[in-house]
């Protein structure tokens, strides 16, 4: 069994035991944990109280915004809409996409991450974004610019890392005069300032003064009756336990400033498509970020998302876990049966899971494993979950949306395109509907 670090172990040991637990059965359960979001959103659409803010953390399927794209112009066409949310400081990623806005930025950044490329310790500090800026030079800028009206915003925030030598940033609206926000600060520790504004903007410019400001997050809301606001932050390729490489006082101090309503937790594919999957840590991770967001939210109500359909022909990946591969496709008669190698290191990422030499489509054992899990944990943290497997179609599901004459899935069987994304939004939120309309 993996190394289980001290402080992960120390929210696992606050957990509730499996044996007092309910259990967690049919596509959805637990929904009624999430009454008190039902109920300020049934204040949003009579115009009343602040814009409810569904925080939702993941891998490519939240990056992509696929998903959460539709499912935010579904909520803000019903409900009014209450700004873009949080996103990652300025651009930190070729392919970065930022639905509704655009984001761009000068040289003179050093771009830190969860994962991937820009991951390498010594890491500077991470927030929910994922991502962190540092500038290393001075006058470095960022743009963020509204594509539409719906877009525009009252309110912008800007969370960083504050210190001695931290100094400010110059912020101007739609280019007009610039005004100040200061992160200097006698220690290090995170700072999130932000500015309203009378009148609603297009776009918010930054300009850092020294370099060696550490940038966290960046936000925009719209104020006024009601609305939704729906923030995707999501890093490609990621795991969950790349998640706990953010600093807890970082969270904190962005969950104070963006003081979500309801947190949507969205990772598993990549757990799923490892090459070796360990079920044991992958559980006590899965409980100790689940207990660490709860404890750093101050109790926001969480929604986990089980890992939805995903196939592959990568024979590598048929034996990631004890069991058998979901088949969902005849393998040809010259084929041999494939085997898994022993010295795979490297995980490959979904995106690339179809790299390997054409074979029949599975769905790999540890896939399954993650889903079995995520529902167990869902059960005895007695946390709302929505089976996304289950509520595409069920196993295999993945194949036929490829396959289809106007296609849902993209031809690598993992990542959703515009059309399953709306499909995906529409299912979900007609389950949401379900339980608000059983919690009156």
């Amino acid at each position: 069994m993996k190394h289980v670090p001290p402080l992960i172990a120390a929210f696992a040991a606050l957990l509730p035991m499996p044996a007092l637990a309910a259990r967690c059965a049919g596509p959805v359960c637990n929904m009624e944990r999430l009454s008190p979001v039902f109920a300020k959103l049934a204040t949003a659409r009579r115009g009343g109280g602040p814009a409810v803010h569904i925080l939702q953390i993941g891998d490519s399927h939240t990056a992509g915004d696929a998903v959460t794209g539709a499912w935010r112009d579904l909520l803000q066409a019903r409900y009014g809409a209450g700004g873009r949310g949080v996103l990652a400081p300025g651009k930190p990623y070729d392919g970065y996409i930022t639905r509704g806005v655009t984001a761009t930025m000068s040289t003179g950044w050093t771009i830190g991450a969860t994962f991937g490329k820009n991951a390498a310790a010594p890491r500077p500090m991470l927030g929910v974004s994922g991502f962190s800026m540092v500038s290393n030079r001075p006058n470095a800028t960022m743009t963020l610019r509204s594509d539409s009206s719906a877009t525009m915003f009252d309110r912008f925030v800007l969370c960083a890392i504050a210190g001695p030598n931290a100094g400010g940033v110059t912020v101007s609206f739609d280019g007009a005069e610039p005004s100040r926000l200061d992160f200097t600060a006698p220690d290090v520790r995170p700072m999130c300032r932000s500015i309203t504004t009378d009148t609603p903007h297009a776009s918010v410019g930054i300009d850092a003064e020294f370099p060696g400001l550490t940038l966290t997050s960046w936000a925009t809301f719209r104020g006024g009756n009601g609305g939704v606001v729906l923030s995707n932050v999501g890093v490609v390729g990621s795991q969950l336990q790349h998640f706990a490489r953010t600093d807890d006082m970082v969270i904190s101090e962005e969950m104070n400033a963006y003081t979500p309503d309801m947190i949507v937790l969205a990772f598993g594919t990549n757990e799923g498509f490892s090459p070796k999957f360990d079920p044991v840590a992958y559980e006590t991770t899965l409980r100790s970020q689940i207990a660490r967001l709860q404890h750093l939210s101050g109790g926001v109500p969480i929604l986990l998302l089980g890992a939805p359909d995903a196939l592959t022909r990568n024979a590598a990946l048929r034996g990631n876990a004890p069991g058998l591969p979901l088949e969902c496709e005849a393998a040809p008669a010259f084929l041999a049966p494939p085997t898994a190698p022993s010295n795979a290191m490297a995980q490959p990422l979904p995106g690339n899971a179809n790299a390997a030499p054409k074979g029949p489509l599975f769905g790999p054992p540890a896939l399954a494993d993650v889903r079995r899990i995520q529902r167990q944990v869902a059960g005895d943290m007695g946390l709302a979950y929505w089976d996304w497997q289950a509520r595409m179609g069920g196993p295999c599901t993945a194949r036929d949306w490829v396959q289809r004459p106007v296609p849902l899935m993209r031809g690598d069987y993992v990542h959703f395109k515009s059309g399953g994304g709306q499909e995906i939004a529409r299912l979900l939120q007609a389950d949401l509907d379900a339980a608000m309309a059983n919690a009156r």
